[in-house]
């Protein structure tokens, strides 16, 4: 097994890195027809490599896990708008690896709290990691859907 660094994307990896994002939410249950409502919301597009902060997890030169950092200077947060690990690679210490991207990152930057929007199925990974549910949000992909809302607090 090779080593996973963290680095950032190379700017033809969108593909790569939404095929990433579409398993790994997949994986949680859901079937062809949600997926289909939320491909463009969950899309990793060339524009969007250039306008957020993102990294993905190599192994070998494959991508097997992907975040995105997006911060507001005018709070001092954050808001991680994605957080995914292939499925064929959970369980491997690589979403933790992610996270210490994410936060250092965050502290680089002054923030002083994190958000997100969490799947349901991730809620459990996210308190582990310090988040805690603060409300919910509406989906940004399912009319009527809400989600949990989780915030990690920095200072």
């Amino acid at each position: 097994m090779m080593p996973i660094k963290i680095r950032q994307p190379l700017p033809n990896e969108a593909a790569k890195m939404t095929n990433v994002i579409l398993r790994s939410k997949q994986a949680n249950g859901y079937g062809e027809a949600f997926m289909a409502l939320c491909v463009e919301e969950l899309s990793v597009t060339p524009e969007r490599l250039k306008q957020r902060q993102y990294w993905v997890a190599d192994e070998a030169g494959e991508v097997c896990g992907v975040t995105c950092l997006v911060t507001d200077k005018q709070t001092g947060s954050g808001e991680i708008h994605s957080f995914f690990v292939d499925p064929n690679h959970q369980r491997k210490g690589i979403g933790r690896l992610l996270w210490n991207t994410i936060l250092a990152r965050a502290k680089q930057q002054n923030l002083t709290r994190l958000h997100l929007d969490s799947d349901p199925a991730a809620v459990e990974f996210y308190q582990t990691l310090g988040f805690k549910i603060i409300g919910e949000t509406p989906s940004g992909s399912i009319p009527g859907r809400v989600l949990p809302l989780m915030e990690y607090k920095l200072v």
